[in-house]
C-alpha cells in the first residue's frame, strides 16, 4: 500500500511500484516510473522521463531528471533519467536527465549522493559510489563502481574516474583518474587508494600488484607506453587488466604525479 501525502501532487501518468511512500509538497510529474519501497521526502521534484527502482531514497528538495544544463538541448526530446536500487539522494542535490533520446543519465545501485551534489547531464555513475557534500560533476562524466568523491570536488565534463579510486576534497579534475588510486589536489595522483581496496577486501598480493603498476606509472622516469609494458608483466589479473584498458581508452589523458600550472589550466 502506498503513502502518499495529501499536499503532494503526483500525475496521473506516473507509475508507482509497492509500499511508495512520498512526502508533502513533492512533485511527481508524467512519466516517471518509481519502484517498490521508494520514499520521495517534502518538497523533492522527480520530472518526466525519470525512473527509479527498489527502495531508494530521495529527500527534501532534491531534483531528479531535470532540464540539462546545455545550450544546444532540444527541449521537444524526451531524455531520460535512470537511478538505481538502494540509492540515496539527499537535501537539493540535483540530477540532470541526458540530452539525447539514447543517452540517458544514469546512476547506480548502492550509491550515496550527499547534499547539494551535482551530477550533470548524461553522466554513468557506478554502482556503491559515494559523492561528498557539493560535489560537482559536469555533463558527460563517467565514475565507475566503488569510487569515492569528496566533498567540494569539481570534475570536468567528460572525464573518467576509475574504479575503487578516491578524490579528495577540494580537487579540480581535468584529467581521467586511472583505477584504484587516490586524488588530491590539482589532476594530482597522491597514491594508491589502499584503504579503499583494503575495504574492498582485495587479497594482499592484489594490491602489492596494484602498488607495483602504480611505481611504474608516477615513481619512475617511463613514459606511459613503457610503463604499461611493465604493467603487462606482473602477474595477470582482471584489475590490472581493467587499469591497463583504462589508460589505453583515455582521451583526455590521465592524472599526472606532478602538474605545472600550463597543465592544470589548459
Amino acid at each position: 500500500m502506498n503513502t502518499i501525502d495529501k499536499q503532494a501532487i503526483v500525475s496521473k501518468t506516473a507509475k508507482l511500484g509497492d509500499n511508495v511512500e512520498i512526502g508533502p509538497f513533492a512533485i511527481i510529474e508524467d512519466d516517471v516510473e518509481l519502484g517498490s519501497g521508494v520514499k520521495v521526502y517534502p518538497r523533492a521534484h522527480i520530472c518526466s522521463g525519470t525512473s527509479i527502482d527498489d527502495g531508494t531514497e530521495v529527500h527534501m528538495g532534491a531534483v531528479v531528471g531535470h532540464l540539462p544544463q546545455d545550450l544546444t538541448f532540444d527541449k521537444s526530446k524526451k531524455t531520460k533519467t535512470k537511478i538505481g536500487k538502494n540509492t540515496v539522494i539527499r537535501e537539493y542535490a540535483t540530477i540532470h536527465r541526458g540530452t539525447k533520446e539514447d543517452h540517458a543519465t544514469t546512476v547506480g545501485d548502492n550509491s550515496y549522493l550527499m547534499a547539494v551534489s551535482h551530477v550533470g547531464h548524461d553522466c554513468k555513475i557506478g554502482n556503491r559510489v559515494i559523492l561528498g557534500n557539493c560535489a560537482l560533476l559536469a555533463g558527460h562524466v563517467l565514475v565507475e563502481d566503488g569510487v569515492f568523491i569528496s566533498g567540494n570536488v569539481v570534475v570536468h565534463q567528460f572525464c573518467r574516474i576509475g574504479e575503487l579510486s578516491i578524490v579528495g576534497g577540494f580537487t579540480g579534475v581535468n584529467k581521467d583518474v586511472p583505477p584504484y588510486m587516490l586524488v588530491r589536489g590539482p589532476s594530482v595522483i597522491r597514491s594508491v587508494n589502499l584503504i579503499g581496496l583494503r575495504r574492498a577486501k582485495f587479497p594482499r598480493e592484489l594490491i602489492e600488484s596494484i602498488k607495483e603498476a602504480y611505481k611504474f606509472l608516477y615513481m619512475s622516469d617511463m613514459n606511459t607506453t613503457q610503463a604499461i609494458e611493465e604493467i603487462r608483466r606482473l602477474k595477470p589479473s582482471r584489475e590490472l587488466n581493467h587499469l591497463v584498458e583504462f589508460i589505453q581508452g583515455s582521451k583526455r589523458g590521465i592524472c599526472k604525479y606532478k602538474y605545472s600550472d600550463t597543465d592544470y589550466f589548459e
